[in-house]
C-alpha cells in the first residue's frame, strides 16, 4: 500500500478505489456558483442537471453556507432519540407552507429511503386495517416506467426490468400498470392492494406528466376500496413544477380537490445536501381505520440514524426558505413556460415534442430524423445520450431520460439571461448535428 503520486487524474483514481456501478461522463468538477460549474481543467459549464435536480437554487448558494456554518458551529448530529428543534421548524415549514395540510413528516437521507418508508407505511398500513380472507393487504400498484430507487423495495416498485435483472426474487406484491391508463389502474386494484404509489411527473421515465383523470381516478379508488394514494415527489416537488407540489401543476384547472395520503420528497430538498422525508396526512386512514395515516409507523416500526439531523435539517430549511422569499416558485413557472414555448417555436427536424411542467422539461428527440445525422449514426448511442454529449462539448449540462428524451432540470434560481444562454445552446447543438 503506498499513497498514489502527485498528478494522478481523478480518473485513474476512481478507477482504482471507487465501484464501478455508475456509467459516468469522463469529466471532474472542482466549484460550482450559481448555475455555473467549472471542471478540473477550468472549462465552464451551463449546469441544466443541477445534479438531476438536486441543486434547486444553485451551487454553493449563500443560504446554504451560512447555515452549514452557523449550524455546523453549534450542533451537527444528537441522535433521533432526543428532542430536535431544527427538525421540528423544517416539519413545521413543510406541513404549514408546503402542503398546507395537518400531517407529520419523517425524515431520512435520499429519494430511494424516502419511498422505502411510503413502502413501509403501505404495508403496516394493510397488516392495521381489515384482512382478506386472513391474509394481510400488502399489494401496492405502481406505475410502468417509473422510477422509485435501487434499493430492492424501489427496485420493486419500479416500473423498468433493466432495474431489476440479477436482484430476484423481488420482494413481492408490486402490480405495474401503464401510466395515466385509468381503466388498468381500476382493474389492478383488488381485494389486497394497499396501496397506490406513482411519480406526478415521471422523470427517468421520459418526462410524462400525470393527467387529471388519473389522478382523480386514483382518489376514486381509495375512496371506494379504502387504499393509500402515495405521490413520489421526490424529482419535481418542491417548487420544480411551478407550484410547491407538483400534483397541483397538473391540476391547475379543475373544479376538484385532491391531497394525497402521503408523499415523498428529496434531491431538490437540501440543496446538495443529503435529505429525504415523507409527509403523512393526519386525517383518518381510508377505509373505516380507527387510527390516522400519520400514526401508521409508530415507536420502532421504522428510524433512519441521520434522518433529519441538526445540520442536514437546517441546510434544508434555509433552501426552502430561500424558495419561498425569492418567488422562486413562481420564477419557475414562468421560465419553464418561456422554455417550451421557445423551443416549440423552432419547429426543429430533430425536435418530436417539448413537455414537462415548470423547470423540469423533456425535449423528444425525433429519432428517425437523428437516425440520418451521420455523426449520431456512427457514435453507437443513444439519441439522448449523443445530444448530451455534444451539449457537454458546447459547455452545458444536461440529463438524459430513457434513451429518447434530455432533460433539463435548471436551479430554480436561474435566471431569464441565462435560459436564453441555454436555449441558444441547445439550438445551435441541434443544428450541427443536423448538418453532419
Amino acid at each position: 500500500m503506498s499513497s498514489q503520486p502527485i498528478g494522478t487524474s481523478t480518473g485513474e483514481l476512481m478507477s482504482r478505489y471507487v465501484m464501478g456501478n455508475y456509467a459516468r461522463f469522463p469529466i471532474a468538477f472542482a466549484r460550482g456558483e450559481g448555475p455555473w460549474i467549472w471542471d478540473e481543467a477550468g472549462k465552464r459549464y451551463l449546469d441544466f442537471g443541477a445534479g438531476i435536480a438536486v441543486c434547486s437554487i444553485g451551487h454553493c448558494h449563500r443560504a446554504i453556507q451560512e447555515a452549514l456554518h452557523e449550524q455546523g458551529s453549534t450542533l451537527i448530529h444528537c441522535s433521533n432519540l432526543y428532542q430536535n428543534r431544527r427538525q421540528a421548524e423544517l416539519a413545521e415549514f413543510i406541513v404549514e407552507r408546503v402542503m398546507r395540510s395537518p400531517g407529520r413528516v419523517f425524515f431520512c437521507n435520499s429519494g430511494a429511503e424516502a419511498n422505502d418508508s411510503l413502502i413501509k407505511l403501505a404495508r403496516k398500513f394493510g397488516h392495521d386495517s381489515a384482512a382478506t380472507a386472513g391474509r394481510d393487504r400488502y399489494g401496492m400498484v405502481t406505475c410502468t416506467n417509473s422510477f422509485h430507487g435501487r434499493t430492492l423495495g424501489g427496485i420493486a416498485a419500479t416500473g423498468q426490468d433493466k432495474v431489476k435483472k440479477g436482484f430476484e426474487p423481488l420482494l413481492e406484491g408490486f402490480s405495474h400498470v401503464p401510466f395515466n391508463d385509468c381503466e388498468a389502474l381500476r382493474a389492478a386494484v383488488g381485494p389486497e392492494t394497499a396501496a397506490i404509489l406513482f411519480e406526478v411527473v415521471q422523470g427517468e421515465g421520459g418526462i410524462h406528466v400525470a393527467t387529471p383523470e388519473f389522478l382523480k381516478t386514483a382518489a376514486e379508488l381509495r375512496d371506494e376500496h379504502g387504499i393509500l394514494v402515495m405521490l413520489d415527489e421526490v424529482q419535481c416537488g418542491f417548487g420544480r413544477t411551478g407550484d410547491w407540489n407538483g400534483w397541483e401543476t397538473a391540476l391547475r384547472g379543475q373544479d376538484w380537490d385532491f391531497e394525497p395520503d402521503a408523499v415523498s420528497w428529496a434531491k431538490g430538498m437540501g440543496g446538495g445536501f443529503a435529505i429525504g422525508g415523507i409527509w403523512a396526512s393526519e386525517r383518518t386512514a381510508p377505509g373505516g381505520a380507527e387510527f390516522r395515516t400519520c400514526d401508521i409507523l409508530g415507536p420502532g416500526t421504522h428510524g433512519s440514524t441521520f434522518g433529519g439531523t441538526p445540520l442536514a435539517s437546517a441546510v434544508s430549511l434555509a433552501v426552502l426558505r430561500t424558495i419561498e422569499s425569492e418567488g422562486l416558485v413562481e420564477r419557475a413557472d414562468a421560465l419553464g413556460r418561456q422554455i417550451r414555448e421557445a423551443a416549440s417555436d423552432w419547429n426543429h427536424l430533430l425536435l418530436k415534442e417539448i413537455r414537462g411542467l415548470g423547470l423540469l422539461v423533456g425535449f423528444v428527440i425525433d429519432e428517425e430524423a437523428i437516425a440520418n445525422c451521420r455523426g449520431f449514426a456512427e457514435s453507437g448511442q443513444s439519441p439522448a445520450v449523443y445530444v448530451v454529449n455534444r451539449l457537454m462539448e458546447a459547455g452545458m449540462l444536461t440529463v438524459p431520460a430513457g434513451p429518447g428524451v434530455v432533460r433539463w432540470l435548471p436551479p430554480l434560481t436561474v435566471t431569464e439571461e441565462e435560459v436564453e444562454q441555454g436555449l441558444s445552446l441547445m439550438r445551435h447543438t441541434l443544428d450541427a448535428i443536423a448538418n453532419s
